[in-house]
Order: C-alpha cells, then sequence, then structure tokens
C-alpha cells in the first residue's frame, strides 16, 4: 500500500523529476529492501556470473551509478547502471521521457545524459561486495571516434564492474545505430576485446541490440558475436515503432519501452537464440512486466532477463514478484533448473510467428 501510495504521488510529478526524487527515495531507504530473492530452481550462471535469480535491471535506471547499494537489496540478481560516456555530457534538451500510461510504456529520447566515467567509476569503485553489477558503455554525441569512446570507458571503468555492455542500439544519438553494421560492429568490439584483455581480470563482454532489425542484419549481428569472441548479447533496446499505441504521447521521438515492446523483442530474442545455436548467452528485455514475460523470454532462449519501464507503473516489489512468480512456474512444468528451461519454447515461437506471417 505505501509503495502505491508512492507511485501515485511520484506519478503528479514531470517524469524526469519523478525519476530523480526515485533515486533519493533508494538512498534514503524508502523502498523494498527484500534481499536476495533465491531457491535453488533460480539460481543461475550467465556468461560464468554466477546469479541469485536471472532477474536483473536494465540500463538507463541508475545511469550514474548513484543507488547500488538499495538496488542490490531489491531482489534482483544482477544489476546495469549507465550508460557511461567518456566525457560527461547535458543530453537532449528537455522534456524528453515520458508515460503512456493507457500502453503502459514509456519514450525517452535522453541521448546519453551522465556525468561521465570519470564520476561513475569513483562510485563503481566504492561499491562493496554483492550481486553482479555491470556498466553500459556509451559514446559521446560529438566524439570524433564513438568506436574509440566504448574502449576508453571500458579501460576505465572495467577494473570496478563485473561485466560491461556495449550500447550500439540507443536511437537517441544520431547515427549510433549505424554502427550495428556488420564491418563497423566488428570493428568496434575488436577494440573493445583488445581493451578487454589489459584488464587486471577480464570480465564478459555483452553487446546490445535494436528491436528494429531484419533477419539479415540479426544474422550478419549473430555472426560478428562468433568471430569477435563476445559472451552474450542483450536483446533487446527500445523500439522506433509506435504501431498499437493509444497514448497522447505516442507521437513522440525517442525510443519506446514497456508492454508494448515484449512480443517484437522476444521475436528477435528467440531468432538470435536459432542463429547462434543456443552458443552464445543472450539476456532478454523489453516489456517484462510479470513472471510470466520472464518465463517466455527464458523459454524463447534468454539465460536471463532485465526489466526497467515496468518499475515505473509497478515500482520495486514487482521485482521479488517476478522472482518467486519465475520460480512457481519453472516448477509446474518440471524444470529443475532455469538453464533446463532456456530456449524450450524457442521452436514453437518461431513456427507460429511463420504461421502469423503467412496467413
Amino acid at each position: 500500500m505505501i509503495e502505491r501510495i508512492g507511485l501515485s504521488l511520484l506519478h503528479r510529478f514531470d517524469p524526469e523529476f519523478a525519476h530523480g526524487l526515485s533515486i533519493r527515495a533508494l538512498n534514503m531507504g524508502l523502498a523494498p529492501a527484500p534481499g536476495p530473492v533465491t531457491s535453488p530452481r533460480l539460481k543461475t550462471t550467465l556468461a560464468g556470473l554466477s546469479l541469485s535469480n536471472p532477474v536483473g535491471l536494465a540500463a538507463g535506471f541508475d545511469k550514474n551509478a548513484q543507488a547500488i547499494a538499495p538496488l542490490s537489496r531489491a531482489g534482483f540478481g544482477f544489476l546495469e547502471v549507465g550508460a557511461a560516456t567518456p566525457r560527461p555530457q547535458p543530453g537532449n534538451p528537455k522534456p524528453r521521457l515520458f508515460r503512456l500510461r493507457e500502453d503502459r510504456a514509456v519514450i525517452n529520447r535522453f541521448g546519453f545524459n551522465n556525468q561521465g566515467m570519470e564520476a561513475i567509476a569513483t562510485r563503481l569503485a566504492r561499491r562493496t561486495a554483492g550481486i553482479p553489477v555491470g556498466l553500459n558503455l556509451g559514446a559521446n554525441k560529438d566524439s570524433a571516434d564513438r568506436a574509440a569512446d566504448f574502449a576508453t570507458v571500458l579501460a576505465h571503468c572495467g577494473p570496478h564492474v563485473d561485466f560491461a555492455t556495449v550500447n550500439v542500439s540507443s536511437p537517441n544519438t544520431e547515427k549510433l545505430r549505424d554502427l550495428q553494421g556488420p564491418a563497423a560492429l566488428s570493428a568496434l568490439l575488436n577494440g573493445v576485446m583488445e581493451t578487454r584483455a589489459t584488464l587486471p581480470d577480464p570480465i564478459p563482454i555483452f553487446l546490445k541490440i535494436a528491436p528494429d532489425l531484419s533477419d539479415a542484419d540479426l544474422a550478419d549481428i549473430a555472426a560478428v558475436a562468433r568471430d569477435t569472441g563476445i559472451d552474450g548479447i542483450i536483446a533487446t533496446n527500445t523500439t522506433l515503432s509506435r504501431d498499437g499505441l493509444q497514448s497522447a504521447h505516442k507521437g513522440e521521438a525517442g525510443g519506446l519501452s514497456g508492454a508494448p515492446l515484449f512480443n517484437r523483442s522476444t521475436l528477435v530474442l528467440a531468432k538470435l537464440s536459432q542463429l547462434t545455436g543456443g552458443q552464445i548467452p543472450l539476456i532478454g528485455v523489453g516489456g517484462v512486466a510479470s513472471a510470466a514475460d520472464a518465463y517466455a523470454k527464458i523459454r524463447a532462449g534468454a539465460q536471463a532477463v532485465q526489466l526497467y519501464s515496468a518499475l515505473v507503473y509497478s515500482g520495486l516489489s514487482l521485482v521479488g514478484e517476478i522472482a518467486r512468480g519465475l520460480d512457481d512456474l519453472l516448477a509446474r512444468d518440471g524444470f529443475a533448473t532455469v538453464a533446463d528451461a532456456v530456449g524450450s519454447g524457442r521452436d514453437d515461437m518461431l513456427q507460429a510467428a511463420a504461421r502469423s506471417t503467412e496467413g
């Protein structure tokens, strides 16, 4: 009840201002903190990282690594903070964050606003041991060499995190998504992997991709992922699609996240799982708002999932609800572990999608 009242109050404010208040509330201890939500069935491994459960926080919620301690107690199995760029940057002009209540969705066009890698690395270095924490790597908007920016941030912050994500899929930095092409992506990732090799403890490197990719694009990305040796793919970032939206804010520019993204991102996930033969760990993101959503992502091929937008409408208590509900769903279907369920529904999903297209 307290959480519902708090959310109702926050929704009276401008979305970005309300988000800032939520970070303050976390650091004041005014949010659910159940601690680890786990069981033998929920414990899993992602690219060598031991997770108490497969439910993670997506990048963008804690851009500047300001609330790692309270978020680590909120029931997540892992966290991703950032994105961080080499130099601080203000991002795009405000307003740049919009709630689409009728659609249970969010549109943002932040443009990698953050305090820069120096400030973020300082906070990451101070964190205490706990659940795995990763950093989303970004590039400055005015950079002369955006590909090099990712390696620069990794070199500076890599010693203080458990994994890092190359984010070339944000729609809010002009021409950033051009780096998803095979030649540019291969060069970028090779540079990042070379930098990873210089870290005191090399960490897993993930690639975050857009949902607005063709089958040929996905095949190229799968091939580049195999060739460069990255440790996983996060599918997906926000979409530029506006299909079926009801909210008055549906025409706002930026990336759409939340419930309307679920089907699109889950289908991309299933296709990637098939393309990679299940050999590259996948993290499913996009529209996760329930245990059933998380379970569907896992059955489509994800080893773990992430969420963010659903927290805007349901609050942090949703994290524990999803983890516990996922445990129940795995038990119902006779899976002893998360790993046993990964990809178990992929082929059925792809066949259903093919029939829908033919129809």
